[in-house]
């Protein structure tokens, strides 16, 4: 693995970050494909297309006054025009009715391409543990 490579992966990663810190739509578009595969959080099972990932970022801007993303532990590997990523990451800020939260800890990973020579994000999942006897998804554990 490139160190240079690595560098670049993370530097796009960290747009993704800075997009939600900021709650800028258009700097979230840039470090995607445009047909990203995201299997996120929320309903339903995938998401397809760069739209359909602007769309969910767009329902928690609209909930969150402020927006804070930490991401913690991102390993890579890298190999040729593509690479996978896994971290531990945390939406957290205030919520438009005042209520201030520190979020929940998830696990995401990250696929990549490198197109034309630019590492994009052409897959990402987010999901939580959940109790096998519950069935409920376990939001309180940390990394």
């Amino acid at each position: 693995m490139s160190a240079h490579e690595e560098v670049a992966i993370r530097r796009q990663i960290e747009k993704v970050v800075e997009g939600l810190r900021a709650k800028d739509l258009d700097a979230l578009r840039e470090p995607y494909v445009s047909d990203v595969v995201s299997f996120d959080v929320e309903p339903p099972l995938q998401h397809v297309g760069i739209e359909a990932k602007l769309a969910n970022w767009t329902r928690v801007f609209e909930v969150f006054e402020t927006v804070d993303y930490e991401l913690r532990d991102l390993a890579l590997t890298i190999g040729g025009d593509a690479a996978y990523g896994h971290a531990f990451g945390r939406l957290s800020g205030t919520m438009r009715n005042g209520v201030a939260t520190a979020g929940m800890w998830v696990r995401v990973t990250y696929g990549l391409r490198r197109i034309d020579g630019t590492w994009r994000i052409a897959h990402d999942q987010v999901s939580v543990p959940f109790d096998i006897l519950s069935g409920k998804g376990v939001v309180d554990l940390e990394p």
